[in-house]
């Protein structure tokens, strides 16, 4: 597998509804897509790196140059026999696991195409259809979020995740039990809180949440060990683990109970599979976290949830959730029941809408061997 060509692209899209999180408000997403060519095959990857330095150190303005200047001329002047080497090529390059996400999974979705098979079974995965959860974030009021938490469930939505900080947390919570006893629902902190915050924390222990995501700093492990030992909630982390190193780590002083697998935050999907797997062993439940995606991410999630530990409903959301018009044909749709099928299409199995691309473009480069 030698691409012949890879691009890349910056596209703005503006989302149907703004997401709050406790670290500030998204309506629009500035959007890196790489494109690797072979032949009369393209694979596509996107990078999930968000507008601003907030998630992680990364933006798409980072991406893009680390992408352009480092690891695109490197990967045209090297000799791959498999995506899955790639990591090991761009590994001087310290951090900035999404930009190489985006050019990996580019590898990956080509690499599917070219043996004519779907990306999800390439990657070893047996779950041919998955059960979806949804993201619900900081609303203008609790009435506002009722609404969306009503919709979610009529839709069939298996899981319900909402976003908390302080002061729109254990208030908010206590209503959501009051009004849905049974509803599978988690909290995602984003960082917001500190080991101060345990006695607040442990309220929320009273509502049966399948978890609390990432309470602590993004890169803790420590604190987030001591806290669980408070906890009755199981923790799940998300922003502290970047390998599959740091969940062994997490697992070993008991600093959470789950995993969300990211794959802009893990490299890409070696990355992303060697987590799983190290949680497998382990016995850690994983699920797949979504950052606001296009259908291609969206769809490079839905692949990647095929693997076996993905034993809990993730962040594949439908498309029309977000975007009153996607970049992939078809849309990915969720059932009524709360699923996603698997494409028995070669790779991602969606083909992407090159003329809506090229519409919402705002700069493109093209890289040739």
């Amino acid at each position: 597998m030698r691409p012949e060509e890879i691009e890349i692209r910056q596209i703005r899209m503006r989302l149907r509804h703004p997401f709050e999180t406790s670290f500030g408000v998204t309506e629009e997403r500035h959007v890196v897509l790489l494109s690797a060519r072979c032949g009369d095959r393209v694979g596509y990857g996107e990078v999930t790196a968000a507008e601003g330095p907030f998630f992680s150190h990364e933006s798409y303005q980072t991406a893009w140059h680390v992408l352009s200047d480092f690891v695109i001329p490197w990967f045209l002047g090297s000799d791959l026999a498999s995506p899955s080497q790639f990591p090991k090529l761009v590994a001087s390059i310290r951090g900035h696991s999404m930009a190489k996400a985006g050019m990996e999974n580019a590898l990956w979705d080509l690499a599917a195409k070219v043996e004519g098979v779907p990306l999800w079974r390439m990657l070893g995965g047996r779950r041919d259809e998955i059960a979806c959860g949804v993201s619900i974030g900081i609303e203008s009021s609790p009435e506002v979020l009722f609404r969306k938490i009503e919709d979610a469930v009529a839709e069939g939505y298996r899981r319900i995740k909402i976003k908390i900080r302080p002061g729109w947390d254990v208030r908010v919570v206590d209503r959501i039990r009051s009004r849905w006893p049974d509803l599978p629902l988690m909290a995602d902190a984003n960082s917001a809180y500190t080991l101060e915050d345990a006695p607040r924390l442990r309220e929320l222990d009273a509502f049966g949440l399948m978890m609390l995501e990432q309470p602590l700093h993004w890169e803790d492990l420590i604190d987030h060990a001591a806290l669980q030992t408070e906890l009755a909630t199981p923790i799940c982390l998300d922003e502290s683990i970047h390998s599959a190193a740091d969940a062994r780590k997490a697992h070993q002083i008991g600093a959470c109970r789950i995993v969300n697998v990211k794959l802009g935050r893990l490299g890409g999907h070696t990355g992303a599979r060697a987590v799983h797997d190290c949680c497998q062993e382990r016995g850690i439940p994983v699920w797949c976290g979504g950052m606001l995606e296009t259908g291609i991410g969206r769809a490079h999630n839905v692949a990647l949830s095929g693997l076996g530990n993905f034993s809990l409903p993730g962040d594949v959301a439908a498309s029309r959730r977000y975007w009153e018009e996607d970049i992939v044909d078809p849309e990915i749709e969720v059932t009524p029941r709360g699923t996603i099928f698997q494409s028995e299409a070669p790779g991602i199995g969606y083909r992407v809408r090159e003329d809506l691309v090229d519409r919402l473009t705002e700069r493109h480069r093209r890289f040739a061997r």
